[in-house]
């Protein structure tokens, strides 16, 4: 089973997503915060990785960046989930192989699910 990590601050966001891919047959597992959330992926190692940018403990890119330099870190699809506009995000994500960056508030759960099917294929 493909399994995603939601890493984001908002429970009931987190929560929400989670139950929409679980719903689409993924195996889901969420942190809510930074720290917590690159715990997650270490251990877990999931296929794909729903990343907000704007937590507490860790910021998204700082997880990111900790990640991307891991042994292991260059597996997991990434798609940040923010909504911080592309404009005002970190310079450096785009140094660290993002695979899709999409901003809450301009697309629905739905939307956010297809394409998270359309990255894994």
């Amino acid at each position: 089973m493909i399994k995603i990590a939601v890493i984001e601050d908002e429970h009931v966001i987190a929560q929400m997503y989670k139950m929409k891919l679980e719903a689409a047959g993924y195996e889901v597992s969420v942190a809510n915060n930074g720290r917590d959330g690159y715990k997650l992926i270490k251990n877990q190692k999931p296929d794909l990785v729903l990343l907000d940018l704007r937590m507490p403990e860790m910021s998204g890119d700082e997880v990111l960046e900790k990640v991307r330099q891991s042994d292991w870190g260059a597996h997991p699809r990434i798609i940040i989930l923010t909504n911080i506009s592309r404009d005002e995000a970190p310079s450096r994500l785009r140094m660290l192989n993002v695979d899709r960056y999409i901003v809450k508030a301009h697309h629905t759960p739905t939307e956010v699910v297809k394409i998270v099917k359309e990255i894994i294929g």
